[in-house]
């Protein structure tokens, strides 16, 4: 994603959600849209875009620095562009802009020699060091992603899981400088080695790759006849993965610095691991908490009882039914659901009332019987139907 798309999207507005939002509000607005856009769920032909954009926004704002310097650059650019402090509609310096500028130390609009421009300010979100970047420089690898399928069980107590990953990487023949085992590239003397060329365009000096060296800033006179001039190879590897205890389907992990190396000794970018989740015969999902469906007797559910139900770890959690329970009625065992960092969250059990199929003589002489003591009476005389 380039800079510029990453700032002109709101991901605030993606969640639904202000500006002040909390983590715990954050957390929340991505739990429920996620469940409403899920592909699994949701068929509607935007719907698998929606989930993706609300998996991005939760990624950049779940995460505190992220989310801080994704806050400090959307008030420095507005809506997708540059505000001069204290300048007016005729831009700074009151004549032609050099966008170079703005990631340079320069005096920009007023804004005093003592600030060290956009580079500095955002110079941990876009890798550049404070001054003028070059083609030669260290850049910041490209991200990978990658999809795996785990088991309810899996997602929901966490594992560690090994993820084959294939990425670029240097070439082994030429050690990433593009030439022939033997020679050196040499500097274009286009661009002096900067990558880029001024071009005016009205009142805007904008910079664009070098025609001379395609935005490299090295020449080559005899490429490397394995990568062919890229300095690039490609490498198979296999990365530990933590998956965290209550993961959901569909959800996206970032695993930093395993993505693939960044040219010129630059850092490596990140891997994003997407999550499915296969369904369990008994568990499901809500929320944080595991639920399960238990099926009772009619006596158990109008006498009352006390029911064993399964828990995820192999074991059984005693509940108490009152009489009269009526079927569908949910119950929540506490701190036996899905075990996590921030502690164990709830079961939810509901019941659910078996009627017999089959009763023998005895038993259907034995329920008339009853109905006949129960007097119960007509449970639909209060029903009413239309003129």
């Amino acid at each position: 994603m380039s800079q510029k798309d990453w700032l002109e999207k709101d991901y605030y507005a993606v969640l639904g959600l202000k500006k002040d939002a909390t983590d715990d509000q954050i957390k929340k607005a991505f739990r429920k849209l996620a469940r409403q856009y899920h592909p699994d769920q949701n068929k509607s032909p935007e719907a698998e875009q929606k989930f993706k954009d609300v998996t991005e926004a939760h990624d950049v704002l779940s995460d505190s620095k992220t989310r801080q310097e994704y806050d400090q650059a959307r008030s420095l650019y507005g809506s997708g562009g540059f505000r001069f402090p204290g300048s007016g509609g005729g831009g700074a310096r009151g004549g032609s802009v050099n966008f170079d500028d703005l990631f340079s130390g320069g005096n920009i609009g007023g804004m005093g020699a003592g600030m060290g421009g956009l580079g500095d300010l955002l110079g941990g979100l876009f890798n550049q060091a404070g001054g003028r970047s070059t083609a030669r420089g260290p850049k910041r690898g490209n991200d990978v992603e990658t999809e795996v399928t785990l088991s309810f069980r899996e997602a929901a107590n966490g594992t560690m899981i090994s993820v084959r990953s294939s990425s670029d990487t240097v070439c082994e023949a030429c050690h990433g400088t593009g030439a022939k085992a033997g020679t050196t590239p040499r500097v274009c003397p286009s661009c002096e080695g900067s990558g880029m060329t001024a071009k005016q365009s009205g009142a805007f000096a904008v910079s664009e790759p070098c025609p001379t060296c395609h935005g490299r800033g090295l020449i080559l006179d005899d490429p490397c006849p394995v990568c062919h001039g890229t300095g690039q190879g490609h490498s198979q590897r296999t990365v530990q993965v933590r998956i965290p205890a209550g993961v959901l389907d569909g959800q996206r992990i970032r695993v930093k610095g395993k993505g693939t190396p960044g040219p010129n000794a630059g850092p490596a970018g990140d891997m994003y691991v997407h999550v499915r989740v296969t369904p369990d015969p008994l568990f499901t999902r809500q929320g944080d908490n595991l639920a399960i469906s238990v099926p009772v007797t009619y006596a158990e559910a109008a006498l009352g009882a006390e029911i064993g139900v399964p828990t995820l770890d192999g074991g059984q959690v005693r509940l108490r039914i009152p009489a009269g329970t009526k079927s569908g009625r949910t119950f929540r065992a506490k701190g036996k659901g899905i075990v996590k960092k921030a502690g164990p969250t709830d079961l939810l059990v509901t019941v659910l009332v078996q009627v017999p199929k089959h009763l023998s003589d005895e038993a259907q002489e034995a329920l008339r019987a009853y109905e006949a003591l129960a007097d119960e009476g007509n449970p639909r005389a209060s029903l009413k139907t239309g003129a």
